[in-house]
């Protein structure tokens, strides 16, 4: 199965290039493209079909509601949506269940494999983050603000500075840069560990400041 994703003379997205790759100028989730012009519905079968028998799982069709997916497909399809309106669109598919089986990974498949696409310059670990996001959204294990939230950490700089709080991709270890190596390579301190670790810049990122509450002050 080949070019499911938007390719890359898709024309120019409104926050992003000509590849309509993000720019880093706008939040990822506005940048609109015609995202899924080249995932005709027979593909999402093909595709269905194929998940199906790795799975040995029957493949068929949900008569309530297939009839009424395809056709809204058809209809999205060639047009240009944000990136965010693409993957709603995508979660209503996957929880109208076209498919008798795997509908969740069908749909969430799409998503991950088109923000690989969106996300072509970034680094192979954080464009595998991206995806891994879109799709837990798709299948509707992750919410729109956790989302929102990933991909914004995702695409920030990989620019760090002695003294900057950060975290894992998974954000399962969190500390502090000590100092930035000569290769670029980052020495930073894990929270309550005495030694410290060495990491390439993309696998790190910048942790974000908590918002104060209205009517408090610095240091309450």
């Amino acid at each position: 199965m080949t070019n499911e994703a938007s390719d890359r003379s898709a024309g120019k997205a409104d926050s992003g290039n000509d590849a309509g790759r993000y720019s880093g100028q706008h939040s990822a989730l506005q940048t609109r493209a015609a995202f899924l012009k080249n995932w005709n519905w027979q593909l999402i079968v093909g595709f269905n079909r194929a998940v199906c028998e790795r799975g040995r799982a029957q493949f068929g069709y949900n008569s309530e509601t297939q009839a009424d997916v395809r056709a809204h497909w058809e209809s999205i399809q060639p047009q240009a949506l944000t990136l965010q309106q693409t993957f709603d669109f995508l979660r209503d598919c996957h929880k109208s269940a076209p498919f008798l089986s795997f509908n969740g990974n069908t749909f969430a498949e799409v998503a991950r494999r088109t923000v690989d696409v969106l996300l072509a310059d970034l680094s192979s670990a954080r464009r595998r983050t991206a995806a891994s996001l879109a799709a837990h959204y798709v299948a509707g294990v992750l919410d729109a603000a956790s989302l929102s939230h990933g991909l914004e950490s995702i695409m920030e700089s990989a620019s760090f500075q002695a003294g900057d709080r950060v975290h894992t991709l998974k954000g399962s270890l969190k500390g502090i840069v000590r100092r930035i190596l000569p290769d670029g390579r980052v020495l930073w301190q894990p929270n309550g560990k005495k030694d410290e670790l060495i990491a390439l810049p993309e696998s790190l990122l910048r942790e974000r400041k908590k918002k104060r509450a209205p009517g408090t002050s610095e240091g309450v």
